[in-house]
């Protein structure tokens, strides 16, 4: 019997001490006991009450339980001292000012913890580090290839907590600099001061960004009289107060109990300082909720879908997996051995069609040159000045690289059932080609596949019915999204995930609009400059479970909903094909092929004419093409 316990402990992988340990912190510093966290591949993620961090490996070293640390106490600083609903209101319309304003909140944040406790500055840094460390921004020469968000909460985050930003993004921050100091320096200089009041930080943020010319000029104070502040009715404000007041001694009564339960002291303060924060913004959430005339949120489909009219009824039983979790090394290896015999038969036109685009992008790197310089290369142009005049000082060439953007490309391919035998297999190999031509020439492939994890509802729709059948429930069915390849993953490490699309089962139902979303997420979470995005789908989402019990047009809304807030606001580049069915009805850029065997043609013509654009953007001739393809679209 004494033996039993050793046993059970020996089993123990090494990893679980340090996975209980960052939990029960993650609950103290975020001063709430429910706090699930959990552990699986993916990017960190807050949602909720569901922290989700990178799963460590089985012998981590002191950097990456740095780092992990770093992400944890992010998180669960987001979950003390950010709240939701103050910062659509407050944060501007989705965009540039949006993408900038989310960054330095987000270093507002980290800046609370970093500044009461030493440990938890170091981990932030190092989070911070690992963040840049694998980008690209040293070799970048002008400012306007630096992502201004990125520089501007380095320089945020060195005003609040006085470190400097790490080395690897120094150089965006060092071309940033001068122009937001000589615009907005003043302001920035008086942010520390608010950092402990999200209201009021966000209000002088607004201010910034109208120095920095990024969005209209709005009165920071503006927010105020659009809420209907409660200053107007006394004693209302007073009764509201008194009941706050109550409420936030409850919080940190709680909170201080859960810290009595092996926390130390440095802990306890960062938690009763949470609780202080939390409770001025439900404070000031009490008050804009009595208002006559709310601010206008500024929600987004991608942030709040709810808003927009779609409801989910349980997240509880999706899903995000690594596609070697969902197969045995056996039956993968089984798999892939078929799917190497289809592409050798693919091999030949596909391979023409990837020397095409990779001669397309290695063109783009090193096609300039400058000519009668004074060294360099001789030019044999200019031969007989040479010969005629040996003394003639300008007769060399030197060969000049084009700035060549960082660039990322997600491959989101359908994996329902009406995708089975011929079009699937043929989605795989091209995708398997694209990624091995696109990492030679230096561009990084995200390979991810979307569907559900059971027809006709699964667990969702077994809880819909035990709770009686609410009407309109929203989406009924449980997702499965499945990565096949990381962008940070090389191809000789993930060539075996892509024959899981073989496996007989898995391809099932489509949601497209969740699907696209959630790959666009994982996108903007990228360092690179330059991001794009294809969906490859062979028709409209499908889910008998959500549609019958919904409007026949439920999932189809949400995908465009989903589609035109990217295309409008997002500096993500969505590219679509259509086997098999019409999808420019829903993407601006798009291409419909009837046969899968034109998939391979489809794919690289659609990335070659991307790429020899120039960097994306949304002028004048962007948003004359987009209201060209909506007029289209109604006319049909």
């Amino acid at each position: 019997m004494a033996q039993a316990p050793s046993a059970n402990k020996r089993k123990e992988a090494p990893a679980e001490p340090l996975k209980r340990a960052i939990a029960l912190a993650s609950r103290a510093i975020a001063a709430d006991g429910d706090l699930q966290v959990t552990f699986s591949p993916g990017v960190p993620v807050l949602d909720g009450k569901n922290m989700k961090l990178p799963e460590p490996s089985r012998a981590p070293s002191k950097t990456e339980i740095a780092v992990l640390r770093g992400h944890a106490d992010s998180l669960a600083l987001t979950a003390a001292c950010h709240d939701p609903k103050m910062h659509a209101r407050l944060a501007p319309p989705p965009g540039p000012a949006r993408a900038v304003f989310e960054s330095v909140e987000r270093a507002r944040v980290e800046a609370l913890g970093a500044n009461r406790m030493m440990g938890m500055a170091e981990n932030l840094s190092a989070k911070t580090e690992s963040q840049y460390a694998q980008s690209k921004f040293a070799g970048i020469t002008k400012r306007e290839d630096a992502p201004m968000e990125d520089a501007l909460a380095l320089i945020v985050r060195e005003r609040l907590t006085g470190r400097a930003p790490p080395k690897s993004a120094k150089k965006i921050v060092d071309l940033w600099r001068p122009w937001v100091e000589e615009r907005a320096g003043d302001a920035l200089g008086e942010l520390k001061a608010v950092i402990d009041s999200q209201r009021e930080f966000g209000k002088l943020m607004t201010s910034v960004l109208n120095k920095l010319e990024l969005t209209e000029d709005l009165e920071p104070g503006d927010e105020d009289g659009a809420e209907g502040d409660p200053e107007d009715d006394p004693d209302k404000k007073d009764e509201e107060g008194a009941e706050n007041n109550e409420s936030g001694e409850n919080q940190e009564s709680a909170s201080q109990q859960d810290l009595a339960d092996g926390e130390d002291g440095d802990e306890q303060e960062m938690s009763e300082q949470a609780d202080s924060d939390q409770f001025d913004v439900d404070s000031d959430d009490a008050q804009d909720a009595d208002g006559e005339d709310p601010f206008r949120p500024n929600f987004s489909v991608l942030d709040n879908p709810e808003h927009f009219g779609y409801k989910v009824f349980s997240k509880l039983h999706d899903e995000e997996m690594e596609a070697e979790d969902l197969c045995s090394p056996e039956e993968l290896e089984r798999l892939r051995a078929f799917l190497d015999k289809e592409l050798r038969n693919l091999s030949g036109a596909v391979a023409r069609l990837a020397n095409k685009l990779q001669r397309r992008l290695l063109a783009q790197q090193s096609r300039a040159w400058d000519f009668d310089l004074e060294e360099g290369q001789l030019d044999a142009a200019r031969l007989t000045r040479v010969v005629i005049d040996p003394m003639h000082a300008l007769s060399f060439k030197h060969e000049r690289d084009t700035e060549f953007k960082d660039t990322v490309v997600t491959l989101v391919i359908d994996n329902s059932g009406s995708m089975r035998g011929r079009p699937i297999m043929v989605a795989a190999c091209c995708a398997e080609i694209l990624a091995r031509t696109l990492e030679r020439c230096g561009v990084k492939v995200e390979i991810l596949g979307f569907t559900t994890r059971a027809w006709k509802g699964g667990q969702a729709r077994e809880q819909w019915l035990a709770n009686g059948k609410p009407p309109t429930p929203g989406r009924l069915n449980d997702l499965r999204h499945i990565i096949y390849k990381t962008a940070d993953t090389p191809w000789r490490r993930a060539r075996r995930n892509l024959a899981l699309m073989m496996r007989e089962g898995l391809l099932k139902e489509n949601i497209d609009g969740e699907a696209l979303a959630w790959a666009h997420r994982r996108l903007l979470g990228r360092p690179e400059q330059r991001r794009i995005l294809m969906m490859i789908s062979d028709g409209a989402p499908v889910d008998d479970s959500t549609l019958s019990v919904n409007s026949g047009s439920y999932l189809e809304t949400h995908l465009r909903q989903v589609i035109n807030e990217i295309e409008a606001n997002s500096p993500v580049e969505l590219i679509a094909i259509g086997i098999g069915h019409d999808v420019t009805r829903y993407y601006a850029r798009a291409v419909t092929i009837t046969d899968p065997s034109e998939l391979a043609g489809a794919m690289t013509d659609q990335l070659v004419s991307l790429f020899e654009e120039k960097a994306p953007g949304r002028g004048a001739a962007a948003q004359a093409g987009r209201k060209k393809a909506a007029a289209g679209r109604r006319k049909r």
